[in-house]
């Protein structure tokens, strides 16, 4: 059984309140089980919600940036949690597996820094594993921490196996490289980035790995964001969407199979034939044929 479906969740979190978006979530991963997809991928940091204040309030204001902080500490997800458990007890009942985008505690020492993460859910409701964002992009850089080499992971799943990267994480060469080494046939790409240079650059690493790529990215307007937060006034007055999304379900020849969805929320889904991966790789398998061990030296180092 090579051919199944999959799903992009373009959705739009309930803005900083974890309790509200993973029930959005669960209701979200039951549609997709009910239409027969086999993954579901939500949006890089989904729960609950990016921070774009990043790029509009200065580090000089201190006393805001600590206030969102506390809010998007308290809002993000330990692993494992009750909002955890939510997700799993969704994914089982669905009968699907999941990917989250997710801000996640440092539960293993303070409990108060973040990661920019992805958390994988088999179809069983049990936790497969996570990946935490090696590098948060500019002002990002003052909210998550740095991830390390250790969860780069694919996993199985009905689909077939599937690893992901964050974002612009995506454009790291060694990064897309180890994810290729893990066998992956299918690479989850959430994403903050709607643009045109972006979608390009996915078809190529869909090309370039010989898999399918997800990228899936939140559609949010300006509305979503609640009016008790100052920030929300940096935005131009006539501006509606905060971001649009695009996105997109790519095959392994660069192709475009569902999406680009533009400026509304939805599930897009794919049906998907994993002999196509090996159609893909019959010219260019970069860690196959294509790898020349005897001329380049690959390692990862886990910790």
């Amino acid at each position: 059984m090579n051919k199944t479906k999959i799903a992009a969740a373009q959705l739009s979190p309930v803005f900083l309140n974890k309790e509200k978006t993973v029930e959005k979530a669960c209701e979200a991963i039951q549609e997709a089980g009910e239409n027969g997809a086999k993954v579901i991928v939500f949006p890089e940091v989904f729960i609950s919600g990016y921070p774009d204040w990043v790029w509009l309030v200065p580090n000089s204001k201190g006393t805001e940036l600590n206030e969102l902080y506390v809010e998007l500490v308290n809002n993000a997800i330990s692993i494992p949690d009750d909002s955890t458990k939510k997700l799993c007890k969704a994914a089982k009942k669905a009968g699907i597996s999941v990917v989250m985008g997710i801000h996640e505690r440092n539960t293993e020492t303070s409990g108060a820094s973040l990661f920019n993460s992805l958390l994988f859910i088999d179809q069983n409701g049990t936790i497969m594993g996570k990946h935490r964002k090696l590098i948060p992009t500019g002002g990002e850089r003052l909210v998550w921490g740095q991830g390390d080499g250790s969860t780069f992971r694919s996993y199985e799943s009905e689909a077939g196996k599937i690893a992901g990267l964050l974002c612009w994480e995506n454009y790291m060469p060694l990064a897309r490289n180890a994810i290729y080494e893990t066998g992956a046939q299918i690479l989850a790409s959430p994403t903050w980035d709607k643009s045109p240079n972006w979608l390009q650059s996915m078809q190529h690493i869909a090309r370039e790995g010989g898999l399918y790529v997800v990228s899936v990215c939140t559609a949010m307007k300006v509305d979503d964001i609640p009016e008790k937060y100052d920030f929300k006034k940096g935005y131009p007055g006539e501006r509606e969407w905060v971001n649009t999304g695009n996105s997109c379900i790519i095959n392994p020849k660069g192709q475009i199979i569902s999406g680009p969805l533009e400026a509304e929320e939805g599930i897009l889904y794919a049906e998907i034939d994993l002999n196509v991966n090996i159609e893909a790789k019959r010219m260019f398998d970069a860690v196959g044929h294509y790898a020349r061990p005897d001329v380049f030296n690959f390692n990862i180092k886990k910790a």
